[in-house]
């Protein structure tokens, strides 16, 4: 007996990924696999995989709906929760803090769904951490992006005309985003910086060749090894320790994120004010709010003679690696789900199930969504 795997194709304005590619598949479908799974036509053309090549693969091009599992990238739509049926399994971003309308849905629709943001930040669970897959992608753009829009070499470079300097950039955030941030900025032979609330990450930033900004404001690391929430206090002394640091940089690539709030202001105008005419925000935060005051999410501005840039869901932008990224994140979650028969088994006792479940039984079952949704304590 096989389980079921859909995988439709994404409807979310300007998402591009796919839950499952070809080579994936291939591995899921074939000997020892155990799974059957249905690919909806077209659904792979934004990450650069044909309908042939999931067929070669051992999918079947037809309606995903029916399927057992539900595999998505984005949140699904309100049409989408409303062609799925009562018990059938989701699995893919569902956003659990921040959109309890989703949580909502889902539940009164029956739907057992998990949610990939909610993984347990274990060993044993790295193979399905998405977020940390995701946010590597974003990581390495930010760079290209900074790069493209300070309009100067990344590198030193000794000519004939003479010696350009290295350019100066300062990663705000040493979470997955920010040291893929940090490495790719030194690749480009730039001399990088790096900060973090959280003290503990300070050897890796000085690892990959990086400085470390030292600003005094006591331990900032939360549950689940993310940064916390700061004190007024600290959140100011943050404010003027990374002002000072801007004005000598070319630039700025900002990734601190707390989940389930707002993002943390971390540039504030002045600081912006303060910067070389010239130079390059690049704020990853921007879905939450952004890390300075003066981003536009999803927009480019400049301000004070600062181009000022948030891009939203920069893994689309890289829809090939970013798929086969996740892909493997999906793999790995969904074979926990099977059992020893090869029937989709759901072992709430297993602490990777239990704590990525977003709605089972009709109710919302993770505790950060319910207080999202007002559905419980």
């Amino acid at each position: 007996m096989a389980v079921t795997v859909g995988v439709p194709r994404e409807t979310a304005a300007g998402e591009r990924r796919v839950a499952l590619v070809p080579e994936v598949v291939r591995r899921m479908t074939g000997d020892g696999g155990g799974f059957e799974v249905v690919v909806e036509a077209g659904a792979g053309e934004g990450a650069h995989h044909a309908d042939a090549a999931y067929a070669e693969a051992g999918a079947t091009i037809g309606d995903p709906w029916a399927a057992e599992l539900l595999a998505k990238v984005a949140p699904p739509s309100a049409e989408e929760i409303g062609r799925l049926r009562s018990g059938q399994v989701l699995v893919g971003h569902l956003e659990p803090l921040t959109a309890p309308e989703t949580a909502r849905a889902l539940a009164a629709a029956g739907v057992t769904s998990f949610a990939v943001e909610a993984i347990p930040r274990t060993t044993r669970a790295q193979s399905m951490d998405a977020l940390s897959s995701q946010a590597t992608v974003a990581g390495y753009l930010a760079v290209l992006i900074a790069a493209r829009e300070m309009g100067r070499f990344f590198p030193m470079l000794t000519t004939a005309a003479g010696t350009i300097p290295p350019a100066k950039v300062l990663v705000l955030g040493a979470g997955v985003a920010g040291l893929q941030a940090i490495a790719t900025a030194r690749r480009l032979g730039a001399v990088v910086t790096g900060f973090d609330v959280r003290s503990v990450v300070k050897e890796q930033v000085s690892s990959l060749g990086a400085r470390f900004l030292e600003i005094e404001v006591g331990e900032g690391e939360g549950e689940g090894g993310y940064a916390k929430e700061l004190s007024a206090e600290q959140q100011q002394a943050i404010k003027r320790g990374v002002s000072e640091a801007a004005t000598r940089m070319d630039a700025v690539i900002t990734t601190a994120q707390i989940p389930g709030r707002p993002a943390p202001k971390l540039i504030d105008a002045a600081g912006v004010e303060g910067m070389a005419t010239g130079s390059v925000i690049v704020d990853l935060a921007g879905a939450s709010g952004g890390n300075c005051e003066l981003t536009e999410p999803g927009q480019t501005a400049v301000k004070h003679g600062v181009t000022i840039t948030a891009p939203l869901n920069l893994p689309s932008e890289m829809a090939e690696h970013a798929s086969q990224l996740y892909a493997q994140n999906v793999r790995s979650l969904v074979e926990l789900m099977v059992g020893e028969g090869g029937a989709l088994a759901l072992d709430f006792d297993d602490e990777i199930i239990a704590g990525s479940c977003l709605t089972r039984e009709g109710e919302i079952v993770h505790e950060g969504a319910k207080r999202a949704a007002g559905a419980g304590s």
